[in-house]
């Protein structure tokens, strides 16, 4: 079915970025639940305990999902990822450009404002946290190919990624390389965490969306719009 798709390969030692939902400013979780010390050291210790442990979560996270951690987290929209059904195995997904990484991230943060406040019309504001990762990997690279195969980038489905890329990661392939289907960009998809280390932060942001209007204003500065991007993408 992909023998045609599967015949060139990168090897790519660089960095790729990241981008995940975060605060800037660090904040007590629990000082809204009690004002008592002893409570919040309470309900610190039980989320702890229910915590997966790991040396370098912000690299095996994505790995989790579809293995311990389970719907809603890794699958709250029922279509898992582009390359995984968010059931079996996790992908740990990166780009090549910062740039990419805002135009992925705010597809997705707008489906979920427009399921969760579909009639809201007012601002709505996220915070980033953007970081870079050092991949020193052989890589299936599909790079150019959604010209002979679109559904690599098809907007809409997952019908054709998804068993494509339960084919790789059966296969024990570190991951692969391809063009972003939101922009020109290009995008990593990660199925082994052992080509992942280095963990660097390059910077925060900051999206500012409303449901009841198709953009969203994007600050790197507080207060300053570095990127305004139109929807949908």
């Amino acid at each position: 079915m992909f023998e045609n798709l599967i015949h060139q390969v990168a090897d790519h030692h660089g960095d790729l970025v990241r981008n995940i939902q975060t605060i800037r400013v660090s904040q007590d979780l629990f000082d809204d639940l009690s004002p008592d010390r002893g409570d919040q050291a309470v309900a610190i210790a039980a989320e702890a305990a229910g915590r997966i442990p790991s040396e370098a979560p912000l690299i095996t996270r994505p790995f989790d999902y579809g293995t311990v951690i389970t719907f809603p987290f890794a699958n709250f929209n029922g279509q898992g990822t582009r390359f995984s059904d968010g059931l079996r195995y996790g992908v740990w997904y990166g780009s090549l450009e910062l740039e990419t990484t805002v135009y992925e991230t705010v597809y997705h943060r707008h489906r979920f404002l427009m399921d969760a406040f579909p009639s809201m019309n007012r601002e709505i504001r996220g915070e980033r946290r953007v970081f870079q990762v050092r991949c020193e990997a052989i890589l299936i690279d599909l790079r150019g190919k959604e010209a002979a195969e679109p559904r690599l980038v098809d907007r809409a489905s997952y019908a054709y990624t998804q068993p494509l890329g339960a084919y790789l990661q059966a296969q024990g392939t570190n991951g692969l390389l391809v063009k972003s289907a939101r922009c020109e960009g290009m995008n990593a998809a990660i199925f082994r965490p052992a080509v992942l280390s280095r963990v660097r932060d390059l910077c925060h942001l900051t999206y500012t969306m409303n449901p009841a209007h198709d953009t969203a204003a994007i600050e790197r500065t507080p207060g300053e719009t570095w990127l305004r991007i139109k929807i949908p993408l």
